[in-house]
C-alpha cells in the first residue's frame, strides 16, 4: 500500500446531501493498557450506534440507509480480521462504494467515528508523516543488515557479510559464523587479530558496501534513513553513504528482532 496515493486519492471525495463518508479510527491495540479487556468492542458498537439513533430522531430515511448499509459493510470487515488485529484500523465507505479504504495497521490510533461529507483524513496524515518508507541499516563490524521499513511494519531485511579472504560483501545465507564477534567458535587471539584488522581497514571496507546501500536507498525510495551501531562504526558507514541519514543510532543491535529495532526507531 502507497499511504500518500491514498490520502491523494481520499483528499479529492467529498459527498453531498444523505450519501455522506464515514470516518473511523479503531485503537485495537492489545499492549494498550485500555485495551486489555478488549473496550473496542464497546467503542465500536457505542461508535456505530449513535449515529443510527441520530439519523433515526431526525427522519432522514435516504441518509440512515446509506448509514446502514456502510454500517454492515464495517462490522463485516472488522469480524472478519479479528483474529489477526495489529494496533488499530484506518476504514472510510460510503454506501455506494465509492470511497472504500479499509486497513489494518501496526500504528497507534485514537478511536474516532465520523459521517461527514469528506473523509477525516488528520490522524492518517499524521501516520504517513511519522511513518514514511524508511531504510535501517544496521552495522556491527564485518556485517551489515538493511530493514526496509514502512507504516512501522518490516516490508522486508538483508544481511550482507564481508567475505575477509576476497574482502568483497556478499548477501548472507543462514546463520551467523561468528567472525568478528567473540561467539564460542573463536579464541581470544583470533579476536583480537580480527579486531585489529577491521580498526585498520574498516574505512576501506565501508567503502565498498556504500555504493549498494545507496543503490538500495534509491530503488525502495527510501524518505528516511537510520544507521544503528557502535558509534564508530555507524558514523564511519554514515559519513560514506552519498544518501543522508536522518538519525544515527549509537547502539549495537543487529542481533536484536527486528521489532525490537522498530520500537528503538520509531519511539
Amino acid at each position: 500500500m502507497d499511504l500518500n496515493k491514498e490520502l491523494e486519492k481520499l483528499r479529492k471525495v467529498r459527498k453531498e446531501g444523505a450519501n455522506k463518508v464515514f470516518t473511523m479510527y479503531l485503537n485495537t491495540d492489545p499492549s494498550d493498557p485500555d485495551q486489555q479487556g478488549g473496550e473496542w468492542k464497546i467503542h465500536l458498537k457505542n461508535g456505530l450506534k449513535n449515529f443510527e439513533q441520530y439519523m433515526q430522531e431526525d427522519g432522514n430515511k435516504e441518509e440512515l440507509k446509506n448509514y446502514q448499509q456502510v454500517k454492515q459493510k464495517v462490522e463485516k470487515f472488522v469480524k472478519g480480521n479479528e483474529q489477526n488485529f495489529k494496533k488499530g484500523i484506518v476504514l472510510f465507505a460510503t454506501a455506494d462504494e465509492e470511497v472504500w479504504f479499509a486497513d489494518r495497521v501496526q500504528m497507534p490510533l485514537k478511536t474516532e467515528f465520523y459521517w461527514e461529507q469528506t473523509p477525516v483524513l488528520d490522524q492518517l496524515s499524521k501516520l504517513a508523516e511519522e511513518y514514511p518508507k524508511s531504510g535501517i541499516i544496521l552495522v556491527q563490524q564485518n556485517e551489515v543488515k538493511v530493514i526496509d521499513a514502512y507504516l512501522n511494519e518490516v516490508e522486508g531485511t538483508t544481511t550482507y557479510e564481508l567475505d575477509l579472504n576476497t574482502e568483497d560483501w556478499r548477501e548472507k545465507l543462514g546463520p551467523r559464523n561468528g567472525l568478528g564477534t567473540t561467539g564460542k567458535g573463536s579464541t581470544n587471539l583470533q579476536v583480537d587479530n580480527f579486531r585489529a584488522r577491521f580498526e585498520e581497514n574498516k574505512h576501506r571496507w565501508y567503502k565498498k558496501i556504500a555504493p549498494e546501500l545507496d543503490k538500495r536507498a534509491k530503488d525502495n525510495e527510501w524518505d528516511k534513513i537510520y544507521v544503528v551501531g557502535e558509534p564508530d562504526q555507524a558514523k564511519e558507514l554514515k559519513d560514506l553513504l552519498n544518501k543522508p541519514v536522518d538519525e544515527l543510532v549509537q547502539k549495537n543491535m543487529l542481533d536484536h528482532e527486528e521489532s525490537k529495532v522498530m520500537e528503538e526507531i520509531f519511539v
